[in-house]
């Protein structure tokens, strides 16, 4: 693996890299948004710097969970919802729009690479704007459902808490009284956001596109990922088994290190804004 000795010489290799390969793909993850105020869940070790993310068995499973995972939301989704694109976003929007990315598959759940103009992307873990029915399989709007759990928990409207990734807050309370709406379609269902919770599965379909991506790229590029969840590690990983040259551009540990030809640690919105304006 390459590595550079300097900041300049790291970002010549980038760029040489994105020359080198015209139909390269882009995997993302929390690192992209964190300048846009979203926080990320690990440190530059790879380790978790907060407890770890709801569990899906543990949500599907325990109302109580549910009542803590929604009270929650309503406090830290704020910070989510009102995220505008940053400087990693909007570059990596104009260098598909220059002709340089294939796409980009994201880990992220924000949506903001499509609001920065990105047009192929696929959200591998889901949309976090989106809540889905477990049992009818029914859609709507989060702020919709929001405004709906605001109404039937008044006093929990006005709480405030510092704010976790995706929308969590680090509230802790007394959970026990606060309602939370089963679907209003089929009266009975689960409402859950429409996204791949800890230890849940990617979607056949979507993992499908994601590899196809992958197939079709002649090189890949990881932005701001540690690559610990395993699903946008086995991605890189069958570029890597599939001959195709990754680099990376991520500051500290990841869990594919030993698989790139190239690692650059360095300021991700700045570097990737300096890369764009040389296309």
């Amino acid at each position: 693996m390459q590595q550079c000795e300097s900041p300049q010489a790291s970002l010549e290799a980038l760029a040489a890299f994105i020359e080198r390969y015209p139909r390269l793909l882009v995997v993302s993850g929390a690192g992209v948004s964190t300048e846009s105020g979203i926080p990320d869940y690990r440190d530059s070790r790879g380790e978790w710097k907060r407890p770890p993310p709801m569990d899906h068995r543990r949500f599907m499973a325990s109302h109580a969970a549910r009542q803590r995972y929604w009270a929650r939301a309503l406090v830290g989704f704020r910070a989510l919802s009102e995220a505008r694109p940053g400087p990693a976003h909007r570059a990596l929007a104009a260098l598909e729009g220059r002709g340089r990315l294939s796409g980009i598959i994201t880990q992220n759940v924000d949506g903001l690479h499509q609001q920065a103009g990105s047009r192929r992307v696929i959200d591998l873990h889901g949309r976090a704007e989106l809540v889905r029915c477990m049992r009818c399989d029914g859609r709507r709007m989060r702020h919709d459902l929001h405004a709906e759990l605001e109404a039937l928990n008044p006093r929990w409207r006005e709480l405030g808490a510092a704010i976790g990734p995706d929308g969590d807050a680090d509230l802790e309370a007394d959970f026990g009284d606060f309602r939370v709406p089963a679907c209003g379609r089929c009266g009975e269902g689960i409402l859950k956001p429409d996204v791949v919770f800890f230890g849940d599965s990617v979607p056949g379909a979507r993992l499908a596109s994601a590899l196809a991506a992958i197939e079709a790229a002649e090189a890949l590029l990881v932005v701001g990922s540690s690559l610990m969840v395993y699903s946008g590690f086995r991605l890189v990983r069958q570029a890597a088994r599939a001959g195709k040259p990754v680099a990376c551009l991520n500051r500290g540990r990841t869990r594919a290190d030993d698989l790139y030809a190239l690692k650059a640690s360095l300021p991700i919105g700045e570097s990737l804004a300096a890369l764009a304006s040389r296309f």
